[in-house]
């Protein structure tokens, strides 16, 4: 079998494609796989990486720059003739997109060329780019349930769940004592997405000064370039461990008891797997505000709490935490709600999925 994938911009767009091309990868010894992204987003380093054929084209999100944007129509034009010359050079079985701008031309040429199509959207609310390619696309694949009536010009709607969530499964884990944490004590991670965030650092400060006396310890993971400023005449306490990064947070997650965290398609995706009970503070800097819907899908099945980022004062979240660890009860419920919610096979699920596309 023959793929090309196209994911691009943001780790919740690649680590669901990554995870797919494992799982063909393991399905068929064969496989070739030709990536295309940007010239110069994360994929352009990640992927090569990966030891994965890749092809980066020059394209850019729209913005309220008008001359950039007429730009821009010029090089989707440009990347449009560029992704049918490829095509016609690799003959792909499938073009499979995870969403991001740039899989607009290369679906688009995959269309023209009448080679099958399969997308993935991972959030609550559909990207504009998805939204833009559903009805040409011969199988679409969403993450949360609630997401399937929002495609309603798509030929097909499968509910697979996120890929990254299945991963989490398998991910090595990760003691406490690994750490410098004890065993036999509650842990608590705080986490703003893998670069962080100095906005909710600063108003978490006085959370970790409360939890100085609390029952738990807290893991805090500022994002590298926040670490030094966070730490800098600062002590935390014992309980209290900061650190700027961990490399395999879900092999840790699989021995926390809770995660207070941002609401990103694959964070959720982990916690689902992973049964986690999370307080959401979804970040109010993404587009079409999709954390918020992607923590209150989970909210509203009384599976997770949420806090707004406007809302959040140290106090108010120190209460939360405390309320959630000592109220078995409510804990419990929330486990059992994520457990029924969650997905454990969706690259399972999509591998079966496309091999019926390509069969058809």
């Amino acid at each position: 079998m023959r793929i090309i994938v196209s994911a691009g911009g943001t780790g919740g767009h690649i680590y669901p494609a990554l995870a797919v091309i494992e799982k063909l990868k393991q399905k068929d010894k064969k496989l070739e796989v030709l990536y295309i992204g940007t010239h110069n987003r994360m994929e352009s380093e990640l992927i090569p990486k990966r030891n994965i054929k890749y092809e980066g084209i020059e394209i850019y999100g729209f913005s309220k720059n008008i001359l950039r944007d007429f730009k821009n129509v010029f090089l989707i034009n440009r990347s449009y003739n560029k992704c049918i010359k490829i095509m016609k050079e690799f003959k792909p079985d499938l073009v499979l997109g995870f969403g991001g701008y740039v899989t607009y031309p290369v679906l688009k040429a995959a269309k023209k060329l009448k080679i099958k199509t399969f997308l993935h959207e991972q959030n609550s609310i559909v990207g504009k780019t998805n939204k833009m390619l559903a009805k040409d696309t011969d199988l679409v694949a969403v993450s949360f349930l609630s997401t399937m009536n929002k495609f309603k010009k798509a030929k097909k709607v499968v509910y697979t769940g996120n890929p990254c969530g299945e991963a989490a499964l398998s991910a090595k884990k990760i003691k406490k004592s690994d750490l410098g944490l004890e065993e036999n004590k509650k842990l608590v991670i705080v986490v703003a997405g893998s670069l962080g965030s100095s906005s909710m650092n600063e108003k978490l400060k006085s959370f970790l000064e409360l939890s100085r006396k609390g029952s738990y310890q807290v893991l805090y993971i500022t994002g590298k370039g926040h670490y030094e400023d966070f730490t800098k005449n600062e002590d935390f306490g014992t309980n209290i461990k900061v650190v700027p990064y961990l490399d395999n947070l879900a092999g840790l997650m699989h021995n926390a008891d809770l995660i207070i965290t941002r609401a990103g398609a694959s964070t959720m995706s982990e916690i689902l797997a992973l049964s986690l009970p999370a307080i959401f503070i979804p970040s109010p800097y993404v587009a079409n505000n999709h954390q918020y819907y992607n923590a209150k899908e989970i909210v509203d099945n009384n599976a997770g709490e949420m806090i707004l980022e406007e809302e959040l004062d140290g106090v108010k979240l120190y209460k939360m935490v405390e309320e959630l660890l000592n109220d078995k009860q409510k804990y419990d419920i929330l486990k059992m709600n994520l457990k029924n919610l969650g997905k454990s096979d969706s690259s399972e699920a999509i591998a079966k999925e496309i091999e019926e596309i390509i069969h058809e």
